[in-house]
């Protein structure tokens, strides 16, 4: 029997119950949608996270306090760890000590109430100097950012975030008003740009000051949450990790390594953290997403199932007019590959369209610029695994048909 004849019939079998084969293809098309939107939503969550990694630039080397965190908790513990001081980045910034550093960038933060009139709004408030404009690719709308000249005199002027402006001043004009943070007034002198939440920090509900200032009136201590040390070139940054390992170690009288309080990332490391942290989770929860295949396919095989005791007197006359087992075989597999390739293709098309979604709700509901991604590894898979279930769950039921009695088939209808 030729192929196409195969095709034909087993495609007259499927369609004499249209809804039936629809509810079976149905399961399928669920857990291929949720396989496919599960793979691209995190190839997109990926390519978002080191975008923003990567605009810091691979010359940046980042110093963290604490000891390098194993999980949520100890990740939790870098951010309460003052063995970053005062005297560390002095020390840092001296170029005998770092020959090939050319900048050395503090940052201190809390969350903080911010006040105007009757109004506040509880903000991530940020410490560093002019240049982590550059650092996070910043644009300020109105007015301008602070300068050296600002940190050098601890002056209280601030910069805020487009969302604390509309919170606190709705449609008046901030520049030169005065905050209160914490209780300490700090003039406003300029207003980020609307942007995208980053990786990190949604600048758009900060407020960014002077270091000096925020360390001093606002949260009063004398260490840093990091420092970000730049290197002269890509070159140069291993001789610029390994001398600041030096002197923070010289510095907190360390002469044992596993007992370091602070710990050193480049790009190339924050990169392959996420890399590797974003890809576990996708993979488990594409082996959730999965379990809807399972589903699918037990369907299938059931349905194939009733299919052959249905069809009964069909294929006893096709064995008495000569139809080989072979040829009985082929036709069932067919009709079960068949409807999981449809529900294959359907799920695929419905997963990408599940992923635009994703990626709009992203942006209009928390404001996150989540790049929209389809995954070709994810439909690939999709395809693969449509064609597996059809196969494995469609052979036992085919091969039952095969192997009926024609004289037997034909006596039982």
């Amino acid at each position: 029997m030729r192929f196409s004849d195969t095709l034909k019939m087993a495609w007259s079998g499927i369609t004499v119950h249209r809804n039936r084969s629809l509810l079976t293809v149905l399961g399928i098309v669920i857990g291929i949608t949720s396989v496919m939107a599960v793979m691209s939503l995190g190839d997109g969550a990926q390519t978002l996270i080191v975008g923003q990694i990567e605009k810091f630039g691979p010359t940046n080397i980042f110093v963290l306090p604490g000891r390098r965190p194993n999980g949520p908790t100890g990740a939790e513990g870098t951010l309460l760890n003052d063995s970053l001081t005062l005297k560390d980045f002095q020390d840092l910034g001296n170029a005998a000590n770092v020959p090939d550093a050319v900048r050395i960038v503090p940052f201190v933060f809390g969350y903080v109430t911010s006040a105007y009139g009757s109004n506040t709004y509880d903000a991530m408030t940020i410490g560093s100097t002019g240049y982590m404009e550059k650092n996070f690719d910043l644009s300020v709308g109105e007015g301008r950012f602070f300068d050296d000249t600002d940190v050098t005199s601890k002056s209280r002027v601030a910069v805020i975030g487009s969302t604390v402006k509309d919170q606190l001043f709705g449609n008046e004009d901030p520049i030169g008003e005065k905050v209160k943070l914490k209780d300490q007034k700090f003039t406003v002198i300029g207003v980020i740009a609307p942007q995208g939440q980053a990786s990190f920090v949604d600048f758009n509900k900060a407020v960014l000051a002077p270091y000096t200032a925020v360390q001093d009136d606002i949260l009063g201590v004398r260490y840093f949450n990091r420092l970000i040390v730049e290197a002269s070139s890509v070159a140069t940054v291993p001789n610029v990790v390994r001398d600041v390992e030096t002197l923070l170690r010289n510095n907190h009288n360390i002469s044992d390594p596993s007992k370091d309080d602070f710990f050193i990332e480049t790009q190339e490391d924050l990169v392959s953290q996420v890399q590797t942290i974003t890809s576990i989770l996708t993979v488990l929860l594409t082996a959730v997403a999965a379990i809807s295949l399972l589903v699918g396919g037990v369907g299938i095989m059931n349905i194939m199932l009733v299919s052959v005791t249905e069809r009964t007197r069909e294929i006893g006359l096709r064995k008495a007019l000569g139809a080989t087992n072979g040829n009985v075989l082929t036709q069932f597999l067919a009709e079960a590959l068949l409807l999981t390739f449809a529900g294959g293709t359907f799920g695929i098309a419905l997963g990408i369209l599940v992923t635009w979604g994703g990626v709009y709700a992203a942006l209009h509901f928390a404001n996150l610029d989540l790049p929209f991604v389809i995954s070709m590894n994810g439909a690939i898979l999709a395809l693969g695994v449509s064609f597996a279930i059809g196969i494995g769950f469609g052979f036992f039921p085919a091969r039952r048909a095969a192997q009926k009695n024609p004289v037997e088939s034909l006596y039982n209808e």
